[in-house]
């Protein structure tokens, strides 16, 4: 069997077995805020914690928990060259990440609205007739996957190799068949890379209005970045770029449906509600989690850390921490204050593509909601039946819901 050391497994750590627990990982978290905020896992020799405040400290300062790390849960292959954002940290983080940060500007973005929303109206408008739709498969997979592909200039039918790879990507390691799922990600990685490395030539000799072309164009320390460096950030934003906003569209109509049945006629009646929606859907029904690695030797949560272990912030709990949101288990997208949480993340590393992710769940469910009356629970749903194992734990692979057209 390789070597699973530089990787660390996010469910040996929590002992969920079941797939409901894995998909609802709630009440441990709630159990290791009340006897466990600060958590050694002796056998993979990674500290945890559980609370806003802490989760935060974890994520802000980098001189004390650094992104510079030799062991991470992320799962996909690493590759670190000059334009990843991930592994460093400021101020040559702030170098790189200038790099894709001009994509994600509210200006950018703005001129990307009308695109994503004729996406939305096409994907929308193929449900029409039907009287029960499958929501992650029918909108949340395929929106943000062409949105993405759009934005950096790949051919939008090459959809589904570009979604398969990014599965492949990041599935989570399990120790039993670590050997497998690593040469299953070795292989896609280098699909992917033969994939696009002649787009990239041809952006570089023809340059078009997208995110490959700006890249082939970029200035890093003087330099241009190499093809092979505009790869591997193609491949980055491709990958992030659709899982985390699948995840979102999906989760916003299970919460619709069980979180807090009967809101969809609020949304409906009320658009200013669908932003606050989405904010609370990032709060309550994200079970992330992101790594550091300790910087030096501290006792800053009052145990003894020493220099070189990994620390991971539970965010996912952190988000349902009492001190920050009261009533923090129940589903309410009124609460004040839920744009707080830290799903995306916080500090240097906040999420570059939190607002485009932001804006294609909210064009998304606005689209959705002005074809559709009323959403409601297929019979007999079982939610086990239509999870898959992510990088999370279990994430939605499927939603069938009923609908009446409006």
């Amino acid at each position: 069997m390789r070597s699973t050391s530089k990787t660390i497994l996010l469910h040996e750590i929590s002992k969920l077995k079941s797939k409901q627990d894995q998909w609802n990982p709630f009440a441990w978290y709630k159990q290791m805020r009340e006897n466990n905020p600060v958590f050694y896992d002796a056998e993979q020799d990674v500290w945890n914690v559980f609370l806003y405040d802490h989760a935060k400290r974890v994520l802000f300062d980098h001189q004390l928990f650094s992104n510079k790390k030799e062991r991470s849960l992320i799962p996909v292959p690493r590759v670190n060259n000059r334009s990843n954002v991930n592994f460093s940290d400021p101020p040559e983080h702030r170098h790189r990440r200038a790099l894709l940060a001009q994509a994600f500007t509210p200006r950018s973005l703005k001129e990307w609205e009308p695109r994503i929303q004729a996406i939305a109206d096409e994907l929308v408008a193929d449900m029409e007739g039907q009287t029960t739709v499958d929501i992650v498969q029918q909108l949340a997979i395929p929106l943000p996957v062409i949105v993405i592909a759009k934005l950096l200039g790949v051919p939008s039918q090459d959809r589904e190799k570009i979604k398969a790879w990014s599965d492949i990507l990041f599935y989570p390691y399990e120790r039993e068949t670590f050997g497998d799922i690593a040469d299953q990600k070795a292989r896609a990685m280098k699909e992917f890379q033969e994939y696009l490395y002649p787009i990239v030539q041809e952006k570089r000799k023809h340059p078009a209005d997208d995110i490959l072309s700006d890249l082939t164009k970029a200035n890093l320390e003087g330099e241009q970045l190499t093809d092979m460096e505009v790869v591997m950030s193609g491949i980055g934003l491709l990958g992030a770029g659709n899982e985390t906003t699948t995840m979102l569209i999906s989760n916003m109509f299970y919460s619709m449906l069980f979180d807090q049945p009967g809101i969809y006629q609020e949304m409906r009646a009320d658009s200013t509600a669908m932003p606050k929606l989405v904010e609370e859907v990032l709060r309550f029904r994200f079970p992330v989690a992101i790594d550091r690695q300790v910087a030096q030797d501290t006792t800053v949560f009052g145990h003894k850390m020493k220099k070189g272990q990994i620390i991971i912030a539970w965010m996912g709990s952190a988000n349902r921490d009492e001190s920050q949101f009261a009533n923090a288990e129940t589903f309410d997208i009124h609460r004040h204050n839920n744009q707080t949480h830290l799903t995306f993340g916080a500090g240097p590393h906040f999420c570059l593509g939190a607002p485009l992710a932001r804006m294609e769940a909210n064009i998304a469910l606005s689209t959705f909601v002005k074809r559709f009356a009323d959403i409601r629970p297929v019979e007999g749903f079982e939610v086990t039946e239509h999870l898959i194992q992510s990088a999370t734990g279990q994430s939605l692979k499927s939603l069938p819901i009923r609908v009446e057209t409006a």
